[in-house]
């Protein structure tokens, strides 16, 4: 039997900030990224994201480099902690009222990000939503590398990896409903049955009255 199924962007949807810039401020914290431009450089990228004109490959050039030196399980226990103390207690409160609702109805929730794919996995399951996608990087002798593996899910890759992701879950092709913040998941959006706009970036609230998409703020008085 058909059923809905539930599509969840990450950074400033789920989580009151972006995961991987608190990723990147916890690795300054921990001493990892020693370049003392690194977070200068970070939100000079990010505000290309911003603008929808990040050059994805150049950002994970740049943002992958402190953690060459460091074994896979390494990064994944750093991720963990990251997550724990500095990413959870950001989730929005509607976010949280609203997975809790879903999963009273058994609904299938995926979170699709343009994160790397380790940080996006260790939110989902933080959160309580089992499937998870994002950017996922190639290890090498047991290292992660700057190397994208398949397609990023990034602007259009959103739409792909969801189409991916959809060929194994055949029963949840009836409805798409896409939660977004971002100007770059406009195709995603576009492609969704329903969606969903969580304090949106200007660019992106101007398509909301054209297209009939609800605007949510959450996390607001």
């Amino acid at each position: 039997m058909s059923q809905p199924l539930y599509v969840f962007d990450m950074d400033d949807t789920l989580i009151d900030g972006d995961c991987a810039m608190i990723w990147n401020e916890f690795l300054v914290d921990k001493g990892i990224a020693t370049d003392p431009e690194f977070l200068n450089q970070d939100r000079y990228l990010m505000s290309l994201y911003a603008r929808g004109e990040m050059d994805m490959e150049d950002y994970l050039d740049y943002v992958m480099q402190p953690l060459a030196a460091l074994p896979v399980e390494q990064v994944h226990a750093l991720v963990d902690e990251c997550v724990d103390r500095r990413i959870m207690p950001r989730l929005f409160d509607e976010a949280r009222n609203l997975i809790a609702t879903l999963k009273a109805h058994n609904s299938t929730m995926l979170i699709i990000s343009a994160s790397v794919s380790f940080l996006v996995e260790a939110v989902a399951k933080q959160v309580g939503i089992p499937h998870a996608l994002g950017i996922d990087m190639a290890v090498s002798n047991g290292h992660y590398s700057s190397e994208i593996v398949g397609v990023p899910s990034y602007r259009e890759g959103k739409v792909a990896r969801l189409e991916e992701w959809l060929l194994t879950h055949p029963q949840h092709l009836d409805e798409v409903h896409f939660f977004t913040d971002s100007i770059n998941d406009l195709p995603l959006c576009q492609h969704a049955d329903f969606a969903y706009l969580v304090n949106p970036c200007q660019r992106l609230a101007a398509h909301a009255g054209q297209l009939h998409w609800q605007v949510l703020r959450w996390g607001q008085a």
